[in-house]
């Protein structure tokens, strides 16, 4: 020890010789985090693809605002991502306003064709409306929800906002490790419809890891965008190319369908959680089933160190169960159903359904009486203190294998979360928006904005964001770990476009919850298993306000990038 010492080797050094570190060990923090958080305090974009977080950061450093960048990164991930996005889907989204301090939501989503009615699933014998195909085709939201945000909030040209995506669509891009993944397993389903392989392989084969893809035909419709904004994609050109597709594999589709398209700007819904206000976007979205999660678990106290814990899983489990009864039951179309979402969000009702709930056993639920797909998500802040959280996808992967001939976009499946139930809340009708999966989540705290995240991942999206709020403020992470954590999910019971199904279900866990823990669940009554990758895409951005600062964090599982500067 003295030769050590009169060499001056740190004692961490000694440390390091006499415990050799694992792939998983860290100086800092827990064991599980990919690495440490992204700060910066001028700006910050976190999104699934790196190429697509740089484009927005450039927007912001060239003097764009958050919905600039937001708007920019989406149609590169539209782009570079189309195994879970794209012009042919919808988008949800809120918006901080720094200058009037205030939390804004739009709803882009898009409504089904007025020409198929119920009578004709019915009389072809469909128990459900199907997955892929021209059925399930509802109007494309994202393009409009685009232009009303820029109307609204942007302050840079759309030209300049779409020029990024129409170079890299011309001149070719890299594909990334895990977007390669499941474009190939995409292209083995959809690789029987028209257009399919023209648009999106190479030599017809879908494009590996490294290869440089092109799109010249979503660069046109890019431009024409840019150049005619909203009007070119709901009227002319391009929506007569959708029509007469669409129409032409048998579907109903029509030009007055896009005429009478509009996204609806809605006021976000808050509850309370331990001080901290939880927002989501109300319905036809399922954000209010996170709230619902977040007031039953309220009622419960977790340590710090109980994360992963069998009581945690069984907990945050059951009232999943009860939330979803009550999803299944209450969430579709507003404009078409009252939805009791006072009493749903309100916390006596979270402490009817809470006492339903059994400590030491498993259960399967029904809904209350309140009145007595793959995804992309992204955030960007801005200097001025604008942030945005914004989600968009064209659901199960790339959609319904509809492709438009030369537009260089597959159309959305959303049609098929529509229920054939009679009386359903969800249940099918001309003009009438679906069920949504998608939902982006917002956080503040004494009227101030504090957190801008997203879970991508269908139905676990709600389990994601009760996850993400409950590693932060009941475990204490920091915003890198409460993304990293080791997840779980639970699938099973009543679905939006379903028959009721009363059992436990299961849960799916990653490898980093302790045997432990699972041993105990399955004596507690739960099915448990194994999965790999159904856990969702996180990306964040927490604000500083004592420091001034953002902090940034994506996940490990994707192949995302946060950055700041």
């Amino acid at each position: 020890m003295r030769y050590i010492k009169n060499l001056h080797i740190p004692l961490l050094f000694i440390l390091f010789l006499s415990f050799p570190l694992t792939g998983q060990d860290r100086i800092t923090g827990h064991n599980f985090a990919s690495r440490s958080e992204i700060i910066g305090e001028k700006g910050m974009v976190a999104t699934s693809h790196p190429l697509a977080t740089q484009i927005g950061l450039d927007i912001l450093k060239q003097g764009g605002n958050a919905v600039d960048a937001a708007i920019a990164a989406n149609a590169a991930l539209g782009l570079m991502e189309p195994t879970g996005c794209g012009i042919g889907g919808d988008l949800f989204a809120l918006v901080w306003d720094a200058e009037s301090s205030n939390l804004y939501g739009i709803n882009g989503s898009g409504r089904s064709p007025q020409l198929l009615t119920i009578d004709y699933f019915l009389s072809n014998r469909m128990e459900k409306i199907p997955a892929f195909g021209p059925l399930p085709v509802t109007v494309p939201g994202c393009v409009d929800a685009w232009f009303e945000l820029h109307d609204r909030f942007g302050t840079t040209p759309m030209e300049k906002i779409l020029e990024p995506s129409i170079q890299y669509a011309e001149e070719g891009f890299p594909v990334t490790e895990l977007i390669s993944l499941y474009w190939t397993i995409s292209l083995k389903r959809y690789q029987n419809y028209p257009n399919v392989m023209e648009t999106y392989s190479i030599n017809g084969q879908a494009p590996q890891k490294g290869d440089l893809f092109k799109n010249p035909d979503l660069a046109n419709t890019y431009k024409l965008l840019a150049k005619n904004g909203k009007k070119a994609f709901y009227s002319g050109p391009i929506t007569e190319t959708i029509v007469n597709f669409i129409q032409g594999q048998g579907g109903f589709l029509s030009e007055e369908d896009f005429a009478m398209h509009k996204s609806d700007w809605t006021k976000p819904v808050s509850i309370d959680y331990r001080g901290y206000q939880v927002w989501e976007l109300p319905p036809n979205g399922q954000g209010i089933t996170a709230q619902i999660m977040l007031n039953i678990l309220e009622g419960f106290q977790f340590s710090e160190d109980e994360f992963g814990s069998a009581r945690h899983l069984h907990l945050v489990t059951e009232a999943k169960k009860l939330a979803f009864e009550d999803r299944a039951r209450f969430i579709g179309d507003p404009g078409f159903s009252g939805i009791p979402l006072e009493k749903l969000l309100s916390k006596e009702y979270a402490t009817q359904r809470r006492a339903l709930i059994d400590t030491s056993y498993a259960q399967a639920f029904s809904n209350g009486n309140p009145n007595q797909s793959e995804t992309i998500y992204l955030t960007v802040a801005d200097q001025w203190g604008n942030m945005v959280s914004l989600i968009q996808s064209n659901y199960r992967g790339m959609g319904s294998g509809m492709v438009p001939p030369g537009l260089g976009f597959m159309l959305q499946n959303r049609g098929e979360l529509f229920s054939l139930t009679p009386g359903s809340v969800n249940e099918y009708a001309p003009g009438k928006r679906p069920f949504h999966t998608i939902i982006p989540g917002f956080v503040t705290k004494n009227n101030k904005p504090w957190l801008s995240f997203g879970v991508m991942g269908g139905d676990f999206q709600p389990q994601g964001h009760v996850q993400i709020i409950m590693n932060l403020i009941d475990f204490k992470m920091n915003l890198q770990e409460a993304g990293d954590a080791p997840r779980f999910s639970h699938t099973g019971g009543s679905t939006p476009n379903g028959q009721p199904v009363k059992t436990t279900g299961q849960i799916h866990v990653e490898s980093e919850i302790p045997y432990k823990t699972v041993r105990t669940l399955l004596q507690l009554g739960h099915p448990v298993s194994f999965d790999l990758g159904g856990y969702g895409g996180f990306q964040g951005i927490l604000y500083d306000h004592q420091r001034g600062i953002y902090i940034g964090a994506s996940e490990s599982r994707k192949d995302g990038q946060a950055a700041g500067y």
